[in-house]
């Protein structure tokens, strides 16, 4: 039993040291920075029918699992904005760019679904 317990201890450790740094931003704060639509990149992971079926205005659509083979269309030289339905696609993507050499990474906090 102490060694599954010890195992988790540090199967969440090395998942937090790892974890990007990533800023979480709130509805208040997206609809500031959707305002400068120049100066960030704005990218909805969700699958195309979720974002065609609710989507905000500059969110670009680049789905999780088409993310790795797209990531050449964006710029690290821009801050990347990433959104999904809650929050956790977005991470993942997060890390994704993070190990592709992507820098300044921000979350929608909740993702669309705190939008509304």
């Amino acid at each position: 039993m102490i060694y599954v317990v010890v195992a988790i201890v540090i199967f969440i450790a090395i998942r937090k040291i790892t974890e990007p740094k990533v800023t979480h931003v709130d509805k208040q704060a997206l609809e500031e920075l959707l305002k400068d639509k120049k100066k960030y990149q704005f990218v909805d992971v969700r699958t195309s029918d979720e974002f065609n079926s609710h989507k905000i205005k500059g969110f670009k659509n680049m789905p999780l699992q088409n993310l790795r083979s797209n990531v050449e269309k964006l710029s690290k030289d821009q801050p990347i904005v990433l959104m999904c339905a809650s929050g956790s696609r977005s991470m993942n993507a997060a890390r994704i760019l993070k190990k592709a050499g992507f820098e300044n990474l921000m979350n929608v906090k909740g993702g669309i679904s705190r939008m509304t």
